[in-house]
């Protein structure tokens, strides 16, 4: 139970390590490093959706069943950006909208709602360690680490927008961290709904899978490859795809 844990709040203690970033840092971040993070935290991302979720999701229910697990998370986070008020990364509020939530609060919601499926992904992997055979409970543990690495400049990206806003440098890690906060959850809760009903595995991790592909294609690589130098986001990509597949290498 200790090695659940582990698995569940690695990623926000990712998060919560990154928003300490805001004390070391000047208050405006380097866009140049700002693009090479986004692109590390995206190639992380999507190594870990094909690897950790998707492959085991095809093994264990074949790949119709797992297509229409992909698109059903691909379809909720579409939904729930629709439906739910936020912010990209940069965007700034609009003029004359008092009914609008603040800039902060708006970027908060935006990256706790986008650190749900990483917490799913989490809960997903720990369960499909008990369930198939030829998954791991280190593979398990290498996707929560990638989760977490990729997590740390994610943290840096929602703190230091916070600090830059005007809040003070505790307030903008207290938020920073608190966006994270939301993974342990869905993990805890995406374990046991494995654990309890039988065959809802390979939707579990194929959903999971799609929606972190649609935050990875709908607000990760769009943000990073805004304005000049994007290329930096193409390198920063594929180190952390190398990394997250070594990570699987090691750990399997």
């Amino acid at each position: 139970m200790a090695n659940l844990f582990l698995i569940f709040f690695m990623p926000f203690i990712g998060t919560a390590l990154g928003s300490l970033g805001v004390y070391f840092l000047k208050k405006e971040m380097n866009p140049k490093f700002e693009k090479l993070i986004l692109g590390f935290a995206a190639g992380v991302m999507i190594a870990a959706l094909m690897w950790s979720l998707l492959l085991p999701a095809i093994e264990d229910g074949g790949y119709i069943n797992s297509g229409i697990g992909f698109i059903l998370g691909i379809v909720l986070l579409l939904l729930l950006d629709h439906l739910t008020p936020h912010l990209h990364l940069n965007d700034e509020k609009p003029e004359g909208c008092k009914s609008c939530l603040g800039k902060s609060a708006l970027l908060v919601l935006a990256i706790t709602l986008h650190n749900f499926p990483e917490g799913l992904a989490v809960g997903a992997g720990a369960g499909a360690a008990e369930q198939i055979a030829n998954v791991s409970f280190a593979q398990s543990l290498a996707l929560s680490i990638g989760i977490a690495i990729q997590n740390i400049p994610e943290g840096l990206v929602v703190a230091m927008p916070l600090y830059q806003a005007g809040k003070s440098k505790s307030k903008a890690f207290f938020l920073g961290s608190l966006s994270g906060f939301v993974e342990p959850i869905a993990a805890i809760i995406a374990f046991f709904f494995v654990s309890g009903i039988s065959g809802v595995l390979p939707y579990l991790l194929s959903f999971a899978a799609g929606a972190m592909f649609y935050v990875v294609v709908e607000e990760m690589i769009p943000e990073a490859s805004k304005g000049e130098h994007s290329n930096l986001n193409v390198i920063g990509a594929a180190i952390g795809f190398v990394m997250m597949m070594a990570l699987d290498g090691i750990f399997a």
